[in-house]
Order: structure tokens, then sequence, then C-alpha cells
């Protein structure tokens, strides 16, 4: 069962940094709809 450990922490890694990328995702989205063409 040591494996649970491993798996969960993989897991929690891989969830923030999919959260991260979400994250400046839609703040790219936003800043670019604020300028309009982004220039």
């Amino acid at each position: 069962m040591f494996m649970d450990e491993v798996v969960f922490s993989g897991l929690a890694i891989v969830g923030l940094t999919c959260a991260f990328f979400v994250g400046v995702y839609i703040a790219v989205k936003k800043d670019i709809k604020k300028h309009g063409t982004g220039e």
C-alpha cells in the first residue's frame, strides 16, 4: 500500500500544475479581451 502516497502526491502535483496553467490561461484571455487585439 506504500504506492498510495506516491500516486496521491503525483496526482496532487499534476492537479496543481494544471490549475496553475488554467489560471494563467484565463488571466491571459481576460487581458486580451480587455485590450482588444492584445497589442
